[in-house]
C-alpha cells in the first residue's frame, strides 16, 4: 500500500476515533495527525498478534487503523492529562 493511501486511511481512522472517543485530544487537526500514527501502530499490532494488519485501502484495514488510532488518541490524552496535573 502506498504512502498516500496510509495518510488517507490514517487521516479517516483519525477522525473516527476524534468521533468514538467525543472529541478527545487535542482538537481535530492533532486528532488526525495521531490517525496516521494510530494507522501504523494499529496494523504493527494486529501482525504482532497474528493477524493481516493492514492489508490495503478495505473495510478491515480501516477497522484496524481506527483501533490503532484510538489506542494512540488514549495514550495521548493519558500522557497529556499527567503533564498537565503535574504543572
Amino acid at each position: 500500500m502506498g504512502i498516500i493511501a496510509w495518510i488517507i486511511l490514517g487521516l479517516i481512522a483519525g477522525w473516527l476515533a476524534h468521533k468514538i472517543m467525543h472529541g478527545a485530544g487535542a482538537g481535530l487537526v492533532m486528532n488526525l495527525v495521531l490517525g496516521i500514527v494510530g494507522a501504523f501502530v494499529g496494523g504493527f499490532l494486529v501482525r504482532i498478534l497474528g493477524g493481516a494488519g493492514v492489508t490495503g485501502f478495505n473495510i478491515w484495514s480501516l477497522i484496524v487503523a481506527t483501533l490503532g488510532a484510538v489506542v494512540v488518541l488514549w495514550l495521548f490524552n493519558k500522557l497529556s492529562s499527567r503533564r498537565s496535573a503535574s504543572l
